[in-house]
């Protein structure tokens, strides 16, 4: 484990965050080696796992939700979809009721894909956190949702955002 200090004190704040940081770069190799391998750039596998969260919430994503969740213009976002429309990673929908909407959905052949490369990850995990008891799974569970919201909070007001809350 990497601790700031190298004895055995509690773990210190800037140790939670360089470990953190460490995830979230083995996480981002991770997520660029899936996309080296389709052809994909990374805001494109972004956009993907978007819409793919959208989809297990039962809240297909709009284009206009993905370019405001992604942060682009109306212009680049649609030429993003174009792209993984292309490649057949995404499709254009109307869903039914009102056929003025267009929502993105991730074909089966893509989601078999993306089974084949996360797979292997989710089983590793699973066994790496086979010694974690139900009490400690829910304190990694909060910390990573107070961490990822955190993440949200600063990164939407800039780099400097949570210094100038205070």
């Amino acid at each position: 484990m990497t601790r700031d200090t190298g004895d055995a004190q509690p773990l210190t704040d800037l140790d939670l965050s360089r470990l953190l940081q460490t995830l979230t770069v083995e996480s981002d190799r991770y997520a660029e080696r899936f996309g080296a391998r389709h052809g994909l750039h990374r805001t494109d596998v972004n956009a993907l796992a978007l819409i793919l969260a959208a989809a297990r919430r039962g809240d297909p994503m709009s284009p206009t939700s993905l370019a405001r969740e992604l942060g682009l213009s109306p212009s680049a976002t649609t030429a993003l979809i174009d792209r993984l429309e292309a490649g057949g990673h995404v499709e254009r929908t109307r869903p039914a009721g009102d056929r003025r909407r267009v929502a993105l959905e991730v074909p089966e052949s893509s989601l078999e894909e993306g089974r084949r490369m996360f797979a292997p990850l989710a089983a590793a995990f699973s066994a790496a956190w086979t010694g974690f008891d139900a009490a400690e799974r829910e304190v990694v569970a909060r910390f990573l949702e107070v961490s990822t919201e955190v993440m949200r909070e600063v990164g939407a007001d800039g780099p400097h955002g949570a210094q100038r809350r205070r």
